[in-house]
This record gives structure tokens, sequence and C-alpha cells, in this order.
């Protein structure tokens, strides 16, 4: 790292959505710059109509161009990158817009070409919204499949941190009637691999993992789905458990989130997107924070949406972006060990 504190970029999000209120709130927070730099890619413009819509006063930073974020070899003191990316008066808040769709990912893409080079340590991602972004001609559904592709990572999946309970999916943005042709034995070990290496970089000790099945009773040995937990899940667990993982599955889905049996593991690994969304957005809302693992880069998100109905009122909770910073500062601090080096690490030492 550069600096004590790492450098971390915040991506501005969806302009017509919470994302610029919640990330001038995080420029301005005292607890922010103590754990990291924060270096926000966005549009100079818009942070000032949001700040004078919002009652926010501007951040004491300086702002500064693409093409100057090039020439700067050490990073020190907060700004903003200006990405130029949309007319400011032409944003509507709270508006479904293909220009906004379009600003948020160019925000994005900027953030993680810095990250690659070295510029900054890691990424920390304000919403975006899906349809914008699918109006705006770019055809990936979220966050997660954009870092993906852009960083050419061979593997990788979305995990919901918190300290009361933490995901990961094994699928996320597609339809239910598609999500047993997205699974495999390597994919559902990919998942399990990803996940007890994020969470021991976390605590810094050996996780427990637990692995849903897919059917309601985990199947009952056939009797509901087309066994999926005998064809994908059993053995990717038998496997993740050979090399050293402490890992149990398939777990009946509706029974593993009660109290009881949630707390026998640090990390659940689910099978698609709402199996782990909704119950952690029902215990962990407003602190939890969203990790794509397997990246040469760190990147941290809150996790919630654009919130159109509130956006520029002045009204967004920043709790989960703080978080989400929190996060990326602790994996910054341990950047050795992000989860493609941590399996390196382990395959050289067999």
């Amino acid at each position: 790292m550069k600096n004590a504190r790492p450098v971390l970029g915040l991506t501005m999000g969806d302009p017509a959505g919470i994302g610029p209120e919640i990330c001038l709130r995080a420029l301005r927070e005292a607890a922010v710059r103590k754990m990291c730099v924060p270096v926000l890619f966005g549009d100079a413009e818009v942070l000032l109509r949001v700040a004078r819509a919002a009652k926010i006063p501007m951040a004491d930073c300086r702002v500064a161009s693409i093409s100057e974020l090039k020439e700067i070899s050490r990073i020190t003191e907060p700004f903003v990158v200006d990405c130029a990316a949309i007319v400011a008066a032409k944003v509507v808040p709270g508006k479904v817009s293909a220009a906004c769709g379009r600003a948020g990912y160019i925000y994005i893409e900027k953030a993680i070409q810095a990250a690659l080079v070295g510029k900054i340590d890691g990424v920390v991602t304000a919403p975006i919204h899906k349809e914008s972004l699918n109006l705006s001609g770019v055809k990936f559904p979220g966050h997660t499949e954009i870092f993906t592709a852009l960083t050419k990572a061979p593997r990788s999946c979305m995990m919901l941190y918190s300290d009361k309970i933490t995901v990961s999916m094994a699928t996320t943005h597609i339809g239910y009637r598609d999500v047993p042709g997205k699974l495999s034995v390597e994919r559902v070990l990919n998942v399990i691999e990803l996940t007890a290496q994020a969470m021991t970089q976390l605590l810094r000790r050996e996780p427990r993992i637990g692995v849903c099945g897919l059917n309601p009773h985990a199947g009952e040995h056939g009797l509901f789905g087309n066994r999926e937990e005998e064809k994908f899940v059993a053995p990717a667990v038998k496997r993740a458990q050979k090399k050293g993982f402490r890992v149990t599955g398939p777990l009946v889905p509706d029974a593993v989130f009660t109290t009881g049996q949630r707390k026998k593991f640090d990390a659940i690994v689910c099978l698609y997107h709402d199996q782990g969304h909704i119950p952690f957005k029902m215990l962990a809302f407003d602190t939890g924070v969203n990790i794509t693992l397997g990246l040469p880069i760190i990147r941290t998100s809150v996790d919630h949406g654009t919130a159109f109905d509130i956006a520029w009122q002045g009204k967004a909770e920043a709790t989960s972006l703080f978080s989400a910073i929190k996060v990326a500062a602790g994996l910054a601090v341990g950047k050795n060990l992000t989860a493609e080096n941590a399996e390196n690490t382990k395959r050289n030492s067999r």
C-alpha cells in the first residue's frame, strides 16, 4: 500500500438514485477519512445539485479529471474524480434513464481501471439501477458480473457479510427456472472455497461453512425436485471436506436460517439469489456489506438499491456504505490475502 490508510475508490452509483447523497456523506464523515483516503468516481456537477437539493454541504476536497488521476502517483488526500459522464441538468431524481445507467457504468469502469493499475487499493460501490443499466445498452445484470468481466476473474461469487449473518450465492441475477441449469459440482465447490477463504481472512480463523439444498426439505431424498442435492451439492461438499474445509450440507434451506441453526455456521452458501438475500436483509439490511469474491482487486458495496422514492431528499441512510468502506479498508490492510491469492497460496503449500 502507498499510505498508512488505504486509498479506496467510491463509485457514485446511478445519478438519479441515493448514491450521490450517501457518497457526499461518506466524503464528509470523519470516521471514513480516518480509516481510508476516499476517492469518489462520479460527476462533480451532479454532486453539487444533490448537495443543494438534499441540504448536505459539499466536502472540503478538490475535484480532478480522469486525465489528472493518471498523472497522480501518490494519493494522500480525498478528492472527486469528475468522470463527466452525464449532463447534470438532465438528471431527474428517481427516474429510470439510459443516460444515468450509462453514467453509473462509467464510474465503475474508471474505478476498476484505477484499481487494476494500483492507483487505488479497492473499490466501494454505491447502488446502480439494473433497468437503467440495461436501457443504456450495458447488458450486465449487476455489479458482480461487471467486476468479474472487467477484471477477467476466472471465478467469482457474491457474498453478503455482516456480524449477524453471512451468505454467498452460487447463482445471482437469473430467473428461478434457470437456476438448476446453472448449478454444477464445480460451481458449488468454487463458491464454498471462495467463501471459506474470505471468511478466514475476515475472521482470522478457520470458518464453519453450511451449504443449502435447492429444494424444500433439501429434496427429501429425491421426493422434491430433480435430485439437485445429490447431483451437485453433496459431491461438492465432499470434495471441499477432502480439501480440509469445515463444511456441512446439503442443509434444509428454511431451517438453516433459524437462530439456533444459523449460529452453527460462520457463512452459509445459498444456491440462488433470494435464498440468501431474504434472510440477510431481514437481519442486516442497514449494516450488511456486499463483497465480490475471487477478483484480483477488492470490491465491496452497499447491500441496498437506488431507493428512487427518496432520492435527493436528504433522507438516505449511509450506514451500509460506511460498513462497506470499513470492510474494504480492513481487506486492503491484508491485501495479499485476497480470495484468489489465498487459493494460490493454499495450492502452492500442498
